[in-house]
């Protein structure tokens, strides 16, 4: 919940940014010099990048979570098995066990969305987040196909 919760406050506080940055875009576009103009239109790119950058991490993170509830629905889910410190950090061994598991999962099944959700928890845990991304996309891909 606190991650929702943070992810809303920091959309809100870039919405509020757009317009911000958008406002002055408008601004210097009113101004009517050669100069300004071209400033203005320059500064209006920023924001148009940023919604779109905003709308797409939402959608991936709606999806991923709708995911995560159909294979909790299923009993599916990968069950916390980690290690961890002290400190309450992930132990990478204990993380690196799990990713080999769930790699060889995923490999046996590379058209199981549910492996390929698992393999990106497992990613995840193993501070590999960009491949986390990909195998989750891959894992969204895999189930809008599924349910055409």
């Amino acid at each position: 919940m606190r991650a929702k919760i943070s992810y809303v406050v920091t959309a809100a506080l870039l919405v509020f940014y757009f317009v911000l940055v958008g406002s002055r875009g408008v601004m210097l576009i009113q101004s009517g010099t050669l100069l300004t103009v071209t400033f203005g239109i320059a500064v209006l790119i920023l924001p148009v990048i940023g919604v779109w950058f905003l709308w797409k991490n939402t959608q991936f993170i709606r999806r991923a979570n709708r995911l995560a509830a159909e294979l909790d629905a299923e009993g599916g889910l990968p069950v916390d098995e980690l290690k961890r410190t002290a400190a309450g950090r992930i132990d990478r061994d204990s993380a690196d066990e799990v990713f080999a598991r769930r790699k060889a999962e995923t490999e046996a099944a590379p058209d199981d969305w549910r492996s390929w959700f698992r393999l990106a928890v497992a990613y995840h845990d193993a501070r590999d987040t960009p491949r986390a991304r990909k195998a989750m996309q891959r894992a969204i891909a895999l189930h809008q196909s599924s349910a055409r």
